[in-house]
């Protein structure tokens, strides 16, 4: 099953501190797609205008940064030694992670690493020329950590319907990147084949609502997953996002097999 091909793909990242902003936001839904080449809309159901915090696949952007700028070299290097102090909530970040076990894990400290490499202007720029969402990285009030923070449930936020006209920026190669920047993004971030037929490219990301006295929404949460599919020449890019009640599993992972279950008849449909 291409289900269980994904299981490498456990969690998603998200958070070490409440941020002291926002209030939570009505329990929702999107689904987003869009033909790659003509800019079609194919699927555009639910609250798809609605900005939330990115969560892990901002992956995807730091990944296209770090190669592009060299702090990323390939699939394995850098391979960096985990150290105390970094944010470890999930196992699997206490360990030596390279760009590819960076992706399957979504380990913060590894993205952190590469923002702090590139440095606050930098970063920023990288943000502009992408045109991601809100380009908010001033990060959470007074802490003046937008370098490391702005994309946890802090001030960076994305709409589905964004994240898609950036995905399609991506597959299009439009945004002034190096070739290996969006070769070596798409290799880390590869997923499988369907039983259709169409390869896959994809982020999960899990996040908490943050409530107005600052702290995390203990009863929801976040499922985000984007990226594209391709055959035959043709691609598709597509956002998934949901707001739900806390599952027994990570949101990001439950909302990506719930789409890929679906996703084979949606496409053999368009």
């Amino acid at each position: 099953m291409f289900a269980a091909s994904l299981a490498f793909q456990p969690a998603l990242a998200d958070r070490a501190a409440p941020a002291a902003h926002a209030a939570t936001p009505a329990t929702f839904s999107c689904t987003d797609m869009v033909d790659a080449a003509s800019g079609a809309r194919l699927v555009h159901d639910g609250h798809c205008d609605e900005r939330v915090t990115p969560a892990s696949t901002f992956n995807i952007a730091v990944s296209l940064m770090g190669y592009d700028s060299g702090i990323l070299r390939d699939a394995h290097s850098p391979s960096l030694p985990f150290k105390p102090g970094y944010i470890d909530w999930n196992p699997d970040w206490r360990e030596t992670t390279d760009p590819t076990s960076w992706i399957r894990n979504s380990t913060v400290w590894y993205a952190q690493q590469v923002t702090a490499n590139l440095g606050a202007r930098r970063f920023q720029q990288y943000l502009n020329n992408f045109g991601y969402g809100n380009l908010d990285t001033t990060g959470d009030p007074g802490k003046d950590n937008g370098l490391s923070m702005s994309w946890i449930e802090s001030s960076l936020k994305i709409s589905p319907a964004e994240q898609t006209a950036f995905l399609r920026k991506i597959v299009n190669r439009q945004l002034p990147l190096s070739a290996h920047a969006y070769d070596m993004t798409a290799r880390i971030t590869t997923l499988g084949t369907l039983p259709n037929g169409w390869q896959i490219h994809g982020k999960t990301g899990t996040a908490s609502p943050v409530l107005a006295d600052g702290s995390d929404d203990a009863r929801r949460s976040y499922g985000w997953f984007v990226g594209w599919a391709t055959k035959d020449g043709r691609t598709v890019v597509f956002s998934r996002l949901v707001l739900q009640d806390r599952q027994d599993r990570a949101a990001g992972p439950a909302t990506r097999d719930a789409f890929l279950h679906d996703l084979p008849a949606q496409l053999d449909a368009l």
